[in-house]
């Protein structure tokens, strides 16, 4: 299949490889102050670009008939507006905040102890997430995807950054290096505690999930997440 790359930074350098090797094409990439492009040379489009020109990318696809994977954290106040104009324009879509395929299978753990801590009393939870230096938002997209599951399945209310409250969740935020990305929950009592954690040796994991999911979406209709495309 033909790509176009929409964001050409060190995440889509890699997805450019493992696409290559995989047997596609990448025939658009396009970074910051890219001029004017024809998204309809391409099939698909993976977009990892920045917060301010996620919603514009996703558009101009979505408009143009384009099947499009975004990964791009930062910018889901308008995921909304994008999912409505999918549905209208009657486009194909997947957002997810990571496309790694082990840290979706994470998502489905975090969620099964979520419900299993959730009538058990004495336990508190917190979050802790560490990423390079280099990323823009903080708590990650990830963090925010695995905080939101435990409040759907706590009497959590809310998740807090750096701060401890016992109506919302706390999550440790850390920019350090060049760490790809790890998450932690943390379930702690006055007698033990139970925890749960990702560690992202490189990209390639987020690389190839976001190309599996692009090569998934082809020849599809309508709004999608991972669990769509891994069937979990």
């Amino acid at each position: 299949m033909k790509i176009a790359l929409l964001g050409y930074g060190k995440m889509g350098k890699t997805i450019e490889r493992i696409a290559v090797e995989r047997g596609h094409e990448v025939v658009l990439k396009i970074d910051i102050n890219h001029p004017v492009y024809d998204i309809k040379i391409a099939d698909v489009a993976i977009d990892f670009s920045q917060p301010n020109a996620a919603f514009s990318n996703l558009k101009n696809c979505i408009e143009h008939g384009i099947p499009v994977v975004s990964g791009t954290t930062g910018w889901l106040s308008k995921y909304d507006d994008i999912v409505d104009f999918c549905k209208a324009k009657n486009g194909a879509f997947i957002y997810a905040s990571n496309f790694s395929i082990g840290v979706n299978l994470f998502f489905k753990v975090n969620e099964y102890l979520a419900k299993l801590m959730k009538n058990i009393e004495g336990y508190g939870v917190e979050m802790e997430e560490i990423h390079h230096i280099h990323k823009l938002d903080e708590p990650s997209g990830t963090a925010i995807s695995l905080a939101e599951q435990i409040i759907d399945n706590s009497d959590k209310k809310n998740w807090n950054l750096h701060k401890s409250d016992i109506d919302n969740l706390k999550i440790n935020s850390k920019r350090e290096g060049e760490v790809p990305g790890t998450h932690i929950i943390k379930y702690a009592s006055n007698v033990d505690s139970i925890e749960i954690k990702h560690t992202a040796f490189n990209r390639n994991g987020f690389a190839l999930g976001a190309v599996v999911a692009a090569e998934w979406i082809i020849g599809k209709k309508g709004v999608f997440t991972m669990k769509d495309v891994l069937g979990i």
